[in-house]
């Protein structure tokens, strides 16, 4: 559940949205004076509490500032950004795996501190960048949702606009221009202490841990390409940067010329058109590279929706055939790479060395599946329900008859009708039963 705004910063937003929205071309001034004001800081720190999160280089937890007292310790932040001497953190690099295991992708996490600085300013600076952002951007946006992208991907291709570019920006986060992604900033921000603040927090050092438990840092003043994943503000940069693609898209009228429609969330995006996708994809190229950004010419494709298969957020769209009477028909379903992935949670919870009381084990179970099911709840999803269902059953029912030293496999025992009523293992099928409107099988 997310905290709700309070009503006098909520005004602010209002205001600063309607500003925003009436006046295209102006530019907010004294901005900087409203992110270090008690109440914004205040409620910036119950945010970044409430989404927790490991601790910075630093060591820092919300259970250390809770313990010295967290008014002290957001007066002090104050205080330093008032003064000026305020300065971030090296971001702590991490490691994680790709989805779908191949590969892994940086993560960086500043220290609690920058975190809540960071929030305090995207609380004032979301909604003058809001006003601005093209209506097919659906990541990290107020309001919006990735399901929300996956149905208009779903209906463009009903209505016909079948040739598809299926895009991948190279390290996206990784490679935003600082100086260009600056002047994106100054277009609607004259206030010179807010601008040099976010200007900091991109040029902060990266710090990874070394063997002999230290740190290697990189990046620092002489950067001048990225904003690290994992950072409070980055993915609003990452989203005014990218709307000067989106917005040029629109202004050159590709889809009165191509039938274009275009649908991006986050670094993620497809074109989708009646005709000329080839040309669509050949200028799209030439604008990000004025960008400073190159397209992963290996995962970069023109594919027809009619007759090949394509992926976006999870989900597969593409030709697909109903069981029930072998009509054909374009649609969408949960992706094979998403059901592999939920597999591999619902192992790990059900591991050999799970030995926590089978109530705890079993809620864990179905907030995963239960979450899963919530966004994976459009479109053909009964043949991707059976098999998580099917892996669920086969793991829980080895999972118990090792505890309980059942011989065999335990199927006796543990039936899938069992599982699914009397121990209150979550199940898709009954929850497809209740599909929402807009979901087909």
């Amino acid at each position: 559940m997310s905290l709700a705004t309070p009503s006098k910063l909520r005004r602010l937003q209002e205001a600063l949205y309607t500003k925003a929205k009436q006046e295209p071309a102006y530019r907010f001034y004294l901005l900087y004076d409203k992110v270090y004001r008690a109440d914004i800081l205040a409620h910036a720190y119950a945010v970044s509490k409430q989404h927790g999160g490991a601790p910075g280089v630093d060591g820092v937890t919300f259970e250390d500032i809770e313990t010295a007292g967290v008014e002290r310790w957001l007066a002090a932040v104050g205080e330093a950004l008032r003064t000026g001497t305020y300065r971030p953190q090296p971001v702590r690099r991490v490691l994680i795996p790709k989805p779908g295991g191949v590969g892994e992708r940086p993560l960086g996490i500043p220290g609690i501190r920058d975190r809540v600085v960071q929030t305090a300013a995207l609380l004032i600076l979301q909604p003058i960048f809001e006003a601005d952002l093209e209506p097919t951007a659906y990541g990290y946006r107020p309001g919006r949702t990735a399901l929300e992208a996956v149905q208009e991907v779903h209906r463009a291709l009903d209505a016909g606009h079948t040739e598809v570019i299926d895009a991948d920006v190279s390290q996206y986060f990784d490679t935003i221009p600082h100086a260009d992604l600056m002047k994106s900033l100054a277009r609607r921000i004259s206030d010179g202490k807010l601008l040099g603040l976010l200007k900091r927090w991109l040029k902060a050092p990266v710090a990874e841990p070394t063997e002999g438990g230290g740190w290697r840092y990189t990046g620092g003043k002489r950067a001048t390409r990225g904003t690290p994943q994992g950072g409070v503000v980055s993915p609003l940069l990452a989203n005014v940067y990218m709307n000067r693609y989106l917005r040029v898209f629109r202004l050159r009228g590709l889809d009165g010329q191509y039938g274009a429609r275009l649908v991006n969330y986050a670094d993620d995006f497809v074109v989708l058109c009646r005709t000329g996708a080839g040309e669509v994809l050949a200028q799209s190229r030439r604008w990000f590279t004025t960008m400073g950004l190159t397209l992963n010419e290996q995962k970069t494709r023109v594919v027809d929706g009619r007759r090949e298969a394509f992926d976006f957020l999870g989900y597969t769209f593409g030709p697909m055939r109903s069981w029930k009477n072998g009509h054909r028909y374009v649609g969408a379903a949960p992706g094979k790479r998403a059901v592999k992935r939920v597999k591999g949670r619902i192992r790990q919870i059900l591991r050999p060395g799970n030995q926590g009381p089978w109530g705890e084990v079993k809620e864990e179970l179905n907030r995963v599946v239960r979450g899963w099911a919530n966004y994976f709840s459009y479109g053909t999803r009964a043949k991707a329900y059976r098999a998580v269902d099917r892996y669920v059953s086969e793991r829980v029912r080895h999972f118990l008859g090792r505890r309980h030293k059942v011989p065999a496999r335990g199927t006796r025992r543990y039936p899938a009708e069992r599982i699914f009523g009397e121990l209150g293992v979550f199940q898709l099928r009954r929850f497809q039963l209740k599909r929402p409107a807009h979901a087909s099988v």
